[in-house]
């Protein structure tokens, strides 16, 4: 597992799985607007769009001045019709060995309307199972967007000002969006949104 960081910064209490889309990017604005202080970390696990996403999470974390960490996982996790089985919870997993004991939270950029297992109430449980049977309640899991719908979220994300003209939001990794993947098409309704409130 090699790891990256981008900048040192003091201890964190919340760990973000930052992808470099909305929904995480969505997420940080979420803790840094409770006070929290926050870290994140970008898994490469083969997938197209990594050097994109990583581009948008290093210009997202640096828009919050906030630590980042690239770990890559060494193997790659399959794709299937759009599912990636297990990436979640091995990103759960993996994001334990970058915690200390000033860290209590994971936090997932997750929400409802998802046919998905791992991005359900069902899984956080089960995930937070593991954990609790690993480190007895010490680190949680925390998805404070597992019950919005995908339009819910943007929402959210226009109000706050979230900076969405960072993220990136396409999986084959081109520098323009191909438009037809399942991330392109959500994406969309989030165009959509903005130009409304112009």
């Amino acid at each position: 597992m090699m790891v990256v960081k981008d900048k040192d910064k003091d201890s964190y209490e919340v760990l973000i799985l930052l992808s470099g889309g909305v929904d995480s990017t969505s997420l940080v604005q979420y803790h840094l607007s409770n006070g929290e202080k926050v870290a994140a970390i970008f898994f490469d696990y083969g997938q197209a769009s990594c050097e994109r996403e990583y581009q948008s999470a290093r210009a997202i974390s640096e828009h919050y001045d906030i630590q980042l960490q690239r770990v890559k996982l060494g193997f790659p996790i399959k794709n299937q019709e759009g599912e990636f089985f297990c990436r979640n919870a091995l990103f759960v997993l993996a994001a334990c060995s970058f915690l200390d004991r000033t860290v209590s939270f994971i936090s997932l950029g997750i929400h409802s309307e998802t046919p998905y297992y791992d991005s359900t109430p069902a899984f956080v449980d089960d995930a937070q199972s593991i954990l609790d049977g690993y480190f007895g309640g010490v680190i949680r899991i925390i998805a404070p967007f597992l019950n919005y719908s995908k339009e819910r979220l943007y929402e959210y994300a226009l109000q706050e000002q979230v900076p969405v003209y960072l993220t990136y939001s396409c999986e084959t990794g081109q520098n323009e969006p191909c438009g037809k993947c399942l991330s392109c098409i959500d994406r969309r309704m989030l165009d959509g949104k903005s130009s409304r409130e112009d």
